[in-house]
């Protein structure tokens, strides 16, 4: 099963301690790596498909100051497609003028929609093709720029058409909220004030979250298994959809 990190917050944030606990995941998920990160509506982004725990461009990811108020992240076990840069997570487009990033874990039998030129797979991944057919259909619901609570109504329209397909467990982004949907396997997690100090699970290093926040401060975290011991994990019903805006779960839009 291929590992997924997501981080959403009210102000540019460093996510290199949620980063460091799904490293430590990649001795036995050990088929690429990738992470995205925006800043204002600009995007870096840093794939390859190496190890984390062996790859070059990983130490460098760990060197680099990153603070974002989005972030998406995913350690690679394949299942469809070869080891290859080409078919490593995360994915990039482009829609109405934003990047969108997407990152899958599970695997999709027989999913194989028509897909137009705007929105064709470089690789050969379940996972790839799955997101240009959710662009594309995006693309189709929506003239303009929808708000968040327009995509998620759509996207609720849409994913399950691909769950139908196999374990579908999905992080999405287009820079204003983050998308995450389960069938099988995800968790999330609000830190607020009072923050208070956590321990990763995989690894001997804590952090006390009080010394490096504000009390205005909202983080949300959802990764595939619980990253840190003693905090408040919340998994999600297989099939549910939640959208985290400014580091908030927001409500269901009706």
């Amino acid at each position: 099963m291929c590992q997924l990190l997501g981080m959403n917050a009210n102000t540019p944030t460093d996510v290199m301690f949620s980063f460091a606990g799904l490293a430590r995941r990649a001795d036995e998920h050990k088929d690429g790596f990738g992470i995205a990160f925006f800043e204002g509506r600009g995007l870096r982004h840093f794939i390859d498909c190496r190890s984390a725990r062996s790859s070059p461009v990983a130490d460098l990811v760990k060197r680099w100051p990153i603070r974002s108020e989005v972030v998406v992240a995913h350690i690679r076990k394949a299942t469809q497609g070869r080891v290859a840069l080409q078919n490593t997570h995360p994915f990039v487009r482009e829609l109405w003028g934003r990047y969108w990033v997407c990152a899958h874990n599970g695997n999709l039998e027989g999913f194989a929609p028509r897909l137009h030129a705007a929105f064709r797979p470089v690789g050969d991944t379940d996972s790839e093709r799955a997101f240009c057919w959710l662009m594309q259909e995006l693309a189709k619901a929506h003239a303009g720029v929808p708000t968040v609570d327009e995509l998620s109504r759509t996207l609720r329209e849409l994913l399950p058409a691909i769950a139908r397909h196999g374990s579908f467990n999905l992080l999405l982004s287009n820079g204003q909220a983050l998308w995450a949907f389960a069938t099988t396997k995800l968790y999330s997690l609000q830190r607020r004030h009072p923050f208070g100090a956590a321990t990763l699970a995989d690894e001997d290093l804590s952090v006390d979250f009080a010394a490096l926040t504000r009390p205005s401060d909202r983080v949300a975290i959802v990764a595939t298994e619980p990253l840190t011991t003693g905090e408040d994990w919340d998994p999600f019903a297989p099939g549910e959809l939640r959208v985290f805006e400014h580091g908030v779960q927001r409500a269901q839009p009706e």
